[in-house]
């Protein structure tokens, strides 16, 4: 929280500083932005050379980690509802995001800034065209040209050949993988030490050319990500009608865990919690909730697909383009498959590192996710809050779905 805090406050110091530039005679400013330009994209060029390496790891780990875990009933139950509504979210994020933005034209200075900018910033290119474009020919130029979607499918198919192979064949490669991961958010923690000054140095340029458009912007955002996580906490709701609690008796529930959250902002720290709501109130045995709700909180983020369709949403907004539906089909899977792999990861780090490849996909500019990562902290309350639901839900319908199942009958027993 308090670096967050630190961000945001680094945020609101660039903002003001860019406000006051834009009363000082044009050749201040442009002195200034032309100072304050180079440092914020070199921070966010450092957070973008770890993002392959660092999903690439995530992706071989988190798979292997899935399938091990797999194995029973219950835990294939709670990965597909899992997927099931990572999904729903996803479409949710990328239907309703886009629509909300609609309803208000940006800012003519904030889109004559945001493209002024553009030429100078690295972008993968537009999501692939066809199927085909999916599966990379050669992995290494897709490396090196950041074409994050093939690389993510390659790293798919790498990670299920993976959980094919012997223990002792794989174990050695999965280990390589954590080392990878590890040291990549070694170097992410380093760089979000000097959050602060990036996001300073990022939105300084943007509000001396746009004015207070770009900060009224960036609380259009938090507006528009805070509707998108309502509609998925009703979605959630409505799955959880067909749990054994029926819906006024989840919705009570889950009240203190939902509470917990909100106060810690981490599913980790809620896990005890949802535990206790989920024996107590929503009647699970244990043998359900001690395997669904330590699996949830590892790897099920319900709100982050959802946040990434946002935040490319609102760049695509703040300069004036449209995202393409068969761009959207592409981005819905990619961003729960990322999401799913990168849940361990911390919050900040989770949502640069997981967020960044989404948004080259798309072949927008990764600029403005600084800006957004210095907001965060605001609607990420709700956001866990609604995780929260969403893993309780899971728990509810999985241990129905248990106690609808037939049991053996004992041998010798009459019909």
């Amino acid at each position: 929280m308090r670096a967050a805090a630190g961000v945001f406050l680094g945020l609101l110091a660039g903002g003001l500083a860019g406000l006051l530039l834009g009363r000082l005679p044009a050749g201040w400013s442009d002195a200034v932005v032309a100072g304050a330009l180079p440092i914020g994209r070199a921070w966010l060029s450092g957070l973008q050379m770890t993002v392959l390496p660092l999903v690439s790891a995530m992706l071989v780990v988190g798979v292997n980690e899935a399938s091990a875990v797999a194995s029973g009933r219950i835990a294939r139950r709670a990965l597909a509802w899992m997927v099931v509504l990572a999904l729903a979210g996803a479409l949710v994020g990328a239907v309703l995001a886009p629509l909300l933005f609609g309803l208000v034209a940006p800012d003519a200075r904030l889109v004559a800034t945001l493209r002024s900018q553009a030429p100078a910033l690295e972008t993968a290119g537009p999501a692939p065209d066809g199927v085909a474009a999916l599966v990379p020919r050669n992995l290494f130029a897709a490396l090196a040209g950041g074409s994050v979607v093939p690389v993510v499918v390659f790293m798919l198919c790498f990670a299920a050949a993976l959980t094919r192979l012997p223990a002792e064949r794989r174990e050695p490669i999965l280990a390589v993988a954590r080392g990878v991961a590890e040291a990549m958010l070694v170097i992410v923690r380093w760089l979000l030490v000097l959050a602060p000054l990036g996001a300073a140095a990022l939105v300084l340029p943007v509000t001396a050319g746009a004015g207070g458009a770009a900060l009224g912007a960036l609380g259009l955002y938090v507006g528009v990500l805070l509707a998108v996580y309502a509609a998925i906490a009703l979605l959630v709701y409505v799955v959880a009608a067909g749990g054994g609690a029926g819906l006024a008796g989840f919705a009570a529930a889950i009240l203190p865990a939902q509470a917990v959250a909100a106060g810690t902002q981490s599913s980790l720290a809620t896990l005890p919690t949802m535990l206790d709501c989920a024996a107590a109130g929503l009647r699970c045995p244990p043998a359900v909730s001690g395997i669904v709700l330590p699996l949830a909180v590892s790897l099920f983020r319900i709100t982050s697909p959802a946040q990434y369709l946002t935040m490319a949403s609102f760049i695509a907004w703040a300069e004036g383009t449209v995202l393409e539906p068969t761009a959207l089909a592409v981005a819905i899977p990619l961003a729960v498959v990322i999401s799913l792999g990168a849940v361990s990861l911390p919050g900040q780090a989770s949502l640069l590192s997981t967020s960044l490849p989404l948004v080259q996909s798309l072949g927008l500019p990764v600029e403005p996710l600084g800006l957004l990562l210095a907001v965060d902290f605001v609607p990420d309350i709700a956001a866990t809050a609604c995780n929260v639901t969403a893993d309780l839900a899971v728990a509810d319908r999985v241990a129905r779905g248990e106690a609808a199942q037939p049991r053996p009958v004992a041998a010798g027993s009459s019909a």
